[in-house]
């Protein structure tokens, strides 16, 4: 396996990882923006207030897009798989 192979194998699993995460990740940032300005206008400083939001966001966001997930997934498994004779030699 040559140093070119191990960075493409590499940078599409990090880019893989971002696409699937990065949406829970957007959704939960932005919900606890949005508490946060809240709290700060309301001057009500609970810590936990801001985790039952994040959390049905962030559900929401995984029921919504995990078919879209899961193809990504699948198609970089498959990638995978299938390079994997050349990635042996």
């Amino acid at each position: 396996m040559s140093e070119d192979m191990v960075m493409t194998i590499g940078s599409d699993a990090i880019r893989t990882a971002f696409y699937v995460a990065g949406p829970m990740l957007a959704a939960a940032m932005l919900i606890g923006i949005v508490i946060s300005v809240l709290q700060a206008i309301t001057q009500i400083n609970e810590a936990t207030l801001t985790f039952i939001p994040k959390m049905v966001a962030v559900v929401v966001v995984l029921a919504v897009l995990a078919p879209w997930m899961l193809q990504v997934l699948q198609q970089f498994t498959a990638d995978m798989i299938g390079n994997a004779g050349e990635m042996v030699r």
